[in-house]
């Protein structure tokens, strides 16, 4: 019989943790154009928000801020991409309050600002005077 490492085999209360993980990020994902409160989800996920930061930062590496603005600047790629829409009103639709914050959040994630990756990744043809 093959000897089987300790990655291979999920504890209770590993598989509890993946699971809290996987719903905690579809929930901050349905939720990503509202502002992030760590108490509405926890409250939703039915779990004290201390408990969910750790497992969440346990099981992933990152803060559950991190995955709100990271769904946040995803979406935000795909309207830089694909839309004509200015960049503060993508700011706004992903669900940044100020537009200098969407920039700062953005660039801090991606490591470019929203315009210049508009430049490198639009599949728009360039507006007259760019």
């Amino acid at each position: 019989m093959p000897e089987e490492n300790a990655e291979s085999i999920s504890s209770p209360k590993a598989r509890s943790g993946n699971r809290l993980t996987s719903s905690v990020e579809a929930y901050l994902a349905s939720h990503s154009g509202e502002k992030f409160s760590l108490r509405e989800t926890a409250l939703a996920m039915h779990v004290n928000g201390s408990y969910l930061l750790r497992v969440y930062k346990a099981h992933t590496g990152h803060t559950l801020l991190w995955y709100h603005n990271h769904i946040r600047c995803e979406k935000a790629k795909t309207l830089l991409a694909e839309s004509d829409l200015g960049i503060s009103e993508i700011g706004e639709a992903v669900g940044f309050v100020s537009s200098a914050h969407f920039s700062h959040v953005f660039k801090k994630l991606t490591g470019t600002t929203p315009s210049a990756y508009r430049l490198s990744s639009s599949n728009l043809p360039p507006k007259e005077g760019e």
